[in-house]
């Protein structure tokens, strides 16, 4: 295998992995979005139906 052939395939390695980063920011980016917009369309989740109790903060102190 001559130089050039060593580089230019070492150039592609690097490429490819390049992309893979990109592709996994832009996959990230948008599973956020599409977070963002169920938890707008749901809104903050209702407490109304809930035991006095649940859902409050607790005090782990002992």
């Amino acid at each position: 295998m001559d130089m050039m052939s060593m580089v230019s395939s070492i150039l592609a390695m690097q490429q490819g992995g390049m992309q893979q980063q990109i592709q996994t920011t832009m996959i990230k980016q948008n599973a956020d979005a599409e977070k963002f917009a169920v938890q707008t369309l749901l809104g903050a989740p209702s407490t109304a139906n809930l035991a006095p109790g649940v859902g409050g903060n607790l005090n782990v102190v002992a």
